[in-house]
C-alpha cells in the first residue's frame, strides 16, 4: 500500500502551483492528470496588473505580482528553461477620449506603478494606430505550455505522475486519511480546472466556462517587440511568430478548435494590422472562471480531507501561486483562507447541492 501526504487531481497552473509548495515542504505527493484540460497548456500566460478594458487594477496586483515573478524564477532554475519572458503591454488608443482616459487613471495612486504617463507614438506602418499606445508597466508573459509539458516530465521522471483519469468511485474516507484503489493519501486537492463541474464533491461551486481560441500566425512584415491589446492580444513569440487571441464562447463546452473562432480573430486582427500573415496553427481551451472573478479555495463541508483549487480564470499565472500558498497554509498551519477566495462564500449554494 502507497503512502503519499497528499494526492493531487489536474496538473495545470493550479496544480503544479501546489506541487511546488509541498515540494518546498518536504511533503510526499503523487498527481492524476489525463491531459484532458488544456487552459493551462493554450494560455497566452500574460501577467498585466491593469484591467486594460476599464484601466483599474487587478485584484491584489502588487502582492500577486510579488509573489508570483520569483516563483517562476524558481521553476525555470529547478526545470533548467526559460519561461517568463519580460516584455512591455502597449494599449492601443482608439480616440483622444481614451487617451484622457488613461492619463486619469494614471494619476491614482494604486496605478502609478504601472501605467506609463508618455504617450508612445506609433511607428510602425502595418498597424493601424493613428492615436498611439499606453506602456503597461511591469508585464511580460509566461510560456504556459514549456512549463507544463516540462514539469509533467519531472514528475513522471520520479513516478510521482498518473497520466489518466481520476476515479471518484475508488475513494474510501477514513477519519485521518483518504484510500484510493493501493494507496492512501491525508489529503487530496482537486485542481481539474473545467474538469470540476464533473467532480461529485465540488460540482456545485459556481464555475462558469468560457471556450477561449488563439491562433498562431507568421508574419514576415509586422516586426513587433510588445504585446499589443487591441480588440484581440497579439503576443511576439519569436522567428516572426504572434500569438492572436482570444475568443470567448459560453456554450461550446470542448476543446476542439473552430472555424468561426478562426473568422472572428481574423476580422479584429485584419482592423489591426495591414500585413500579410499566415495562420499556421490554432488552438483552444476552456477556462475556469467565477462570476465574482474570485478563485475557489477551501475544504469540503463534510469530507474535512478533500479541497479544491480552481476558477484561476483569465489570470491563472498571477493567481496560482497565491492561492496554492493559501491552500498550503491553510491545510497544514490552520491559517484561515482569504475571505474573498474561500468557497464558503457560496455556502448557501453549497448546502443546496
Amino acid at each position: 500500500m502507497k503512502k503519499v501526504d497528499y494526492i493531487i487531481v489536474g496538473c495545470g497552473l493550479a496544480g503544479i502551483a501546489f506541487c511546488e509548495q509541498l515540494r518546498a515542504h518536504n511533503k510526499s505527493f503523487l498527481v492524476f492528470d489525463d491531459a484532458s484540460q488544456q487552459s493551462s497548456s493554450v494560455a497566452v500566460g500574460l501577467y498585466n496588473p491593469v484591467v486594460l478594458k476599464r484601466f483599474t487594477k487587478v485584484w491584489k496586483a502588487k502582492e500577486l505580482l510579488s509573489l508570483a515573478l520569483p516563483r517562476y524564477k524558481a521553476l525555470e532554475d529547478f526545470l533548467k528553461i526559460k519561461l517568463d519572458y519580460k516584455i512591455p503591454v502597449y494599449r492601443k488608443f482608439s480616440s483622444i477620449e481614451e487617451q484622457n482616459q488613461w492619463f486619469s487613471a494614471a494619476d491614482k495612486p494604486s496605478l502609478v506603478n504601472y501605467l506609463s504617463i508618455d504617450i508612445i507614438t506609433n511607428s510602425n506602418p502595418k498597424i493601424n494606430a493613428p492615436y498611439g499606445f499606453g506602456e503597461v508597466l511591469q508585464t511580460g508573459r509566461i510560456d504556459t505550455n514549456a512549463l507544463v509539458v516540462n514539469y509533467r516530465n519531472y514528475l513522471d521522471e520520479c513516478s510521482m505522475l498518473k497520466r489518466e483519469q481520476f476515479d471518484f468511485n475508488e475513494l474510501v474516507f477514513h477519519d485521518d486519511f483518504a484510500g484510493y484503489k493501493d494507496m492512501t493519501a491525508k489529503h487530496i486537492v482537486f485542481a481539474e480546472g473545467f474538469g470540476v463541474v464533473n467532480n461529485p464533491y465540488f460540482k456545485e461551486l459556481p464555475l462558469n466556462v468560457a471556450k477561449g481560441e488563439l491562433i498562431i500566425i507568421k508574419s514576415l512584415g509586422l516586426k513587433i517587440d510588445f504585446i499589443l491589446k487591441s480588440s484581440v492580444f497579439m503576443v511576439p513569440l519569436g522567428n516572426n511568430l504572434y500569438s492572436v487571441g482570444a475568443t470567448y464562447n459560453w456554450e461550446d463546452q470542448t476543446n476542439a478548435i473552430t472555424e468561426e473562432g478562426r473568422k472572428e480573430l481574423e476580422n479584429k486582427l485584419k482592423t489591426i494590422i495591414s500585413c500579410k500573415y499566415e495562420v499556421i496553427g490554432q488552438v483552444a481551451g476552456i477556462r475556469p472562471t467565477v462570476k465574482d472573478r474570485r478563485p475557489l479555495v477551501g475544504v469540503h463541508s463534510k469530507y474535512k480531507n478533500l479541497f479544491v483549487l480552481n476558477g484561476l480564470g483569465t489570470r491563472g499565472v498571477l493567481n496560482a501561486p497565491y492561492v496554492a500558498e493559501q491552500l498550503f497554509d491553510f491545510i497544514e498551519n490552520n491559517v484561515p483562507l482569504d475571505k474573498e477566495i474561500d468557497i464558503r462564500r457560496f455556502s448557501s449554494l453549497l448546502e443546496e447541492g
